[in-house]
């Protein structure tokens, strides 16, 4: 009667079937055979104007350490460069230095303007691309494109702070400075031979008009761990690098061993001229001519090749910072390549740049790398939703990170370095519970540039497309956020470096239950895995139970769990009501809040549900995990009450409208909050199929559904529990809204007139481009509405855009019900045409339009890209993809983050859902 394919979200063949070399290395590294995985790019594209190395007294982060003291300045708690890898410990660094012989400065890091600069927040001003990446980092590439013209950094600056929020941001293409084509590809590839063995080919193409020049100077360094006194580092003692031989280096550290460095001849047959400094920050420089106590200094390469200072650098040719420098002349529209290899001393390679020691190596990890995704990406995907796949998966394995944050020694300082400033003590992230917060490990972060640091539930949602790829590396970071380094001792999952205790959406739960199913059939699925995060998922459940109700009356509060709402910003009483300043509405410990929220207790719901689901699959194996299931189905028919027909208070579901609104209460009125956005769906994402079978062999869970559905008859009505479609149907629904509710809700979210956008489901409805206001029991209540379908501004980001990681949840969810209501529920699509679908049919056309922002149209124009024609007609740039925070909901305009994988990574199960119903 049904397809079961619907719910069985579409998979391809587990990547781990399959026999490529990729996946024997993946398996030999599980193993512990051979430590592919250590070395990768795990370097981040910035360091500076973090958390971590703010130690201010005002915790302004991005002023502490800016940009321009970043090549003066060494780090405490990690390093950055431009395209760079590092090992897993981020002790041994390696990236790229250029110069066109006109900037100010060596180019070794992106550039981007901190959050003040930016009309819309912080942003990265530089174009540069992940292409490609095998889960072991086996293969990598990336693609740089350098100005040959000196690059605007000033112009960056002045031109976005004279701009107003609702101006759009000023970026390096208007620039100009790419315009005749005068700017160089510097495409840099990694391969691993072997695991210590690393070949690194660097392609520079001229495609500028005539010939050019260009300094390259590829630089390796070892992250000061020496200086601060650290507690945690492991080795102690100072690393060195040596010349050995034209052309070599040897490199010694302690604890990350001994290797070689070996850089080959230019194209006129000429070694490059090694430089050595040490990793040391420039007191003279920085901190008004306070004396260096070592004259050899982190900006040395800069002193020595722009200024000219010849004894910037170490005349006895060791240190523990290098570079080999380049110069190459190229004509127009002419490459050249540079190569140099990276060995431990026990893989070392006698003839590192012969044929068939590095030509056939890359040849061969290419190959490999294209048979390994051709694995993984449906034949049936057409080029270019391959190509957009592949990106996908590259720009996420490419934002790995090493993530280094002690709390503790972050608080109080380091020994060998003055005290952290008085006000740490009661600042940023200070509260005791963080202090036994203690992380040394990679991560998978949101952005490098904007995002350089863990994001919970970003990470957590990343998982999902890492699982196709690499399986055990997706379930250990599930485990990590759950670990007791992460977690707190009361049990909340830490939000993001910027504020460990901000609430987020609890959608850890459902990481761990998909990645679960994701990573094996069903019968041979990894059990110890799951119940490893749930013992874990319990403590934080427990601390949203405790926490975030403060009521007692399963009301949840949270302000911003992810959707940039808050109640700084709404709902605030109208002009002639407000006393002396504008009032919050305010939470009451006595009457429960004033402002029911419907987003926090929905989350719950959603986290309740998913919870329910995870403990009926363990209970199969377990009876222990009954007793928990009934548990979840009591607690989630409480959570659905609250929603759907509060005793105390008006329900939050509004039989008028037909959809889910936040109520003021009490001695404010009571009444709705008529404000039509995302979170109003929240509601309709709870929902869970469950198979008779599974209930039939868990006896106490049965008899407790039976007895529920007895004795709570409103609950069973208002809601839809645990509802048999009929007397053969062999699965039951459970889910908030009833199949009526449902039906209104899709009626607005599939309206072209609200919800449904060109490119998906917006976040606030097109209905507020006209209405900012709505009514509240007789009052007027200014909510902020600020209709725009793209970017408005700081914190105003969720206001119309659209944003991939709740239109997954929306897809999934439609899966979800589609496969228990099949064809016996079919809903006009678009809202009012007449054009009846399934559910499922409607998730492909939601998923269709999310999937086109990424791919060209009929003229080649991407969406994402706007109006830069670059990326529509230039051979060069039009089969590059940036991956954006979010999307202008009426052009599929890229706005935000332009390389965040924290949700748009999920693109690549969309398209494996249009493939696969298909």
């Amino acid at each position: 009667m049904f397809k079961k394919s619907s719910l069985r979200h579409h998979q391809s063949p587990l990547v781990m079937e399959h026999s490529t070399e990729e996946t024997k290395r993946l398996k030999d590294d599980k193993r512990g055979k051979k430590e592919w995985k250590r070395w990768g790019p795990y370097l981040t594209e910035r360091q500076w104007g973090t958390v971590r190395e703010d130690y201010s007294h005002d915790g302004n982060y991005w002023d502490f350490v800016s940009h321009d003291q970043s090549r003066s300045r060494i780090y405490r708690w990690g390093e950055d460069g431009l395209l760079g890898i590092t090992d897993n410990q981020c002790q041994l660094c390696f990236a790229l230095g250029l110069w066109n012989g006109k900037d100010p400065i060596i180019k070794e890091r992106l550039f981007g303007l901190t959050d003040k600069e930016g009309n819309h927040g912080e942003d990265v001003k530089e174009c540069y691309y992940y292409l490609d990446s095998t889960p072991t980092h086996s293969y990598m590439k990336a693609l740089y494109k350098y100005p040959q013209e000196e690059f605007p950094y000033c112009q960056l600056i002045e031109v976005n702070k004279n701009r107003t929020h609702v101006d759009p941001e000023f970026e390096l293409l208007d620039t100009g400075i790419f315009e005749d084509n005068k700017y160089w590809d510097v495409q840099v590839e990694y391969v691993k031979s072997s695991p210590n063995d690393i070949l690194i080919n660097l392609t520079l193409t001229n495609r500028g008009p005539d010939t050019a020049t260009l300094h390259v100077l590829p630089t390796l360094w070892y992250r000061n761990t020496w200086i601060w006194g650290c507690k945690h580092n492991g080795f102690t003692g100072k690393p060195f690098m040596v010349e050995t031989n034209p052309g070599t280096a040897e490199c010694n550290h302690g604890g990350c061993g001994k290797f070689v460095f070996v850089a080959d001849v230019d194209p006129s047959g000429n070694l490059p001229e090694f430089l050595f400094t040490e990793n040391e920050t420039n007191t003279w420089r920085l901190f008004n001519g306070s004396a260096n106590y070592t004259t050899l200094v982190k900006d040395a390469f800069h002193r020595r090749i722009i200024n000219g200072e010849e004894s910037a650098t170490s005349r006895q040719q060791q240190g523990s910072k290098m570079a080999a420098h380049y110069v190459v002349d190229v004509v127009s529209g002419g490459q050249c390549t540079l190569k140099c290899r990276l060995m431990a001393e026990d893989e070392l390679v006698s003839s590192p740049f012969s044929e068939r020691a590095f030509g056939a190596v890359m040849d061969k990890r290419k190959k490999e790398a294209d048979e390994f995704y051709n694995a993984v990406i449906p034949d049936a995907l057409p080029k270019q939703e391959s190509l957009v796949a592949r990106q996908s998966y590259a720009g996420l394995l490419w934002s790995k990170q090493f993530y280094n944050y002690v709390v503790a020694d972050w608080l109080d300082g380091d020994d060998d370095m003055p005290p952290p400033p008085h006000s740490r003590k009661d600042g940023r992230n200070s509260c005791a519970e963080w202090r036994a917060m203690h992380t040394r490990d990679v991560v998978c972060v949101p952005d490098k540039w904007e995002y350089p640091w863990f994001s919970s539930y970003e990470e957590a949602m990343n998982m999902l497309p890492m699982a196709k790829i690499d399986p055990v590396f997706a379930k250990k970071q599930l485990l990590l956020l759950l670990s007791e380094d992460f977690m707190s001792p009361t049990g909340q999952i830490p939000g993001n470096e910027t504020s460990l205790e901000m609430v987020v959406p609890p959608v850890h739960a459902l990481a761990c239950h998909r990645v679960f199913k994701i990573t094996g059939r069903k019968g041979h699925r990894d059990h110890v895995f799951l119940a490893r995060c749930f013992q874990k998922l319990l403590t934080n459940y427990t601390w949203w139970a405790n926490m975030k109700d403060s009521s007692g009356k399963s009301i949840f509060g949270g302000g911003f769990v992810g959707l940039d709402y808050d109640k700084e910003e709404i709902p605030r009483l109208n002009e002639d009501e407000k006393e002396d300043d504008e009032k919050e509405i305010p939470d009451s410990p006595n009457v429960g809040p004033a402002l029911a929220e419907v987003e926090g207790t929905a989350w719950m719901a959603f986290y309740c549900v998913v919870m329910l689901g995870i403990s009926l699959d363990l209970a199969i194996n377990d009876p222990s995990y009954e007793d928990i299931a009934t548990r979840f189905l009591d607690h989630f028919t409480l959570l659905s009450a609250v929603m759907n027909h509060m005793r105390d208070h008006a329900p939050m579901w509004d039989q008028g409208d037909g959809f889910y609104y936040d109520h003021i209460h009490e001695n404010l009125g009571t009444g709705p909050l008529r404000v039509r956005d995302i979170r109003g769906f929240i509601p309709l994402l709870c929902c869970a199929v469950i198979d008779d079978s599974q209930i039939e062999k868990l006896a106490k869970f049965k008899q407790r559904l039976d007895w529920f559905t007895e004795t709570h008859v409103q609950a069973t009505k208002t809601s839809t529990f645990m509802d048999p479609l009929g007397d053969t149907q062999r699965h039951r629904l459970l889910a908030v809204p009833t199949r009526e509710r449902l039906c209104r809700m899709l009626g607005y979210l599939l309206n072209e007139h609200e919800f449904l956008s060109p490119f998906g489901i917006r976040s606030l409805s097109l209905f507020h481009k006209e209405r900012p206001v709505t009514i509240v029991n007789g009052r007027d209540v200014l909510v902020s509405t600020e209709f725009t379908p793209g970017e408005a501004g700081v914190n105003r980001n969720h206001r119309g855009p659209i944003w991939l990681f709740m239109n997954f949840l929306i897809v999934e969810a439609l899966e979800r019900y589609d496969f228990f209501y099949g064809d016996t529920l079919k809903v006009d699509f678009p809202s009012c045409s007449g054009n009846l679908m399934r559910l499922r049919d409607v998730a492909i056309e939601i998923s269709k339009r999310v999937t086109s922002v990424f791919l060209p149209d009929q003229s080649g124009k991407r969406p994402c890209h706007g109006n830069d024609l670059q990326y529509t007609y230039d051979v060069y740039w039009n089969q590059l993809v940036l991956f954006y925070e979010y999307f202008n909901a009426d052009t599929g305009k890229g706005c935000g983050a332009s390389h965040y994988f924290g949700q748009s990574a999920l693109v690549t199960h969309l398209l494996d859902k249009i493939v696969y119903n298909h």
